[in-house]
């Protein structure tokens, strides 16, 4: 028998078996401890630092916030909130879309208006510290 037609696994029977428990653990810790955050039910209006409004997320409505570029426009539906318009140059805000899980902001800061959805679990970013 030649030795050198031999092939030897790159892997035995045994490191299958482990890497299957370990891929399985993964992927329970991953169902078990991401979950979605608590859907907040109310959003914080602040303008120049300052709390502006409170506004229930579930009762439909347009805001317009004076700030000192303009009016900022937002657009409360269905749990949700989010910039319409707003008079910065970039538009960042109105790119950051729908807000509804507890912790998640916008901001305009060059109109100095922000808009944090509040929520029992909040929701954590690398702003946060």
């Amino acid at each position: 028998m030649d030795t050198q037609s031999r092939s030897i696994p790159l892997i035995s029977r045994g490191d299958g078996v482990v890497i299957g428990v370990a891929v399985a653990l993964l992927l329970a810790v991953f169902i078990t401890l991401w979950q979605p955050e608590g859907h907040g039910a109310e959003a914080v209006v602040y303008l120049n630092g300052n709390r502006w409004a409170r506004l229930n997320l579930f009762q439909n409505q347009d805001i317009k916030v004076p700030g000192p570029l303009g009016i900022s426009q937002l657009q409360v539906r269905d749990g949700k909130i989010r910039f319409v318009d707003s008079p910065c140059p970039t538009k960042l805000c109105v790119h950051a879309g729908w807000l509804s899980q507890g912790g998640e902001s916008a901001t305009c800061l060059p109109n100095h208006v922000s808009v944090q959805v509040l929520g029992d679990d909040p929701r954590f970013d690398t702003i946060n510290f």
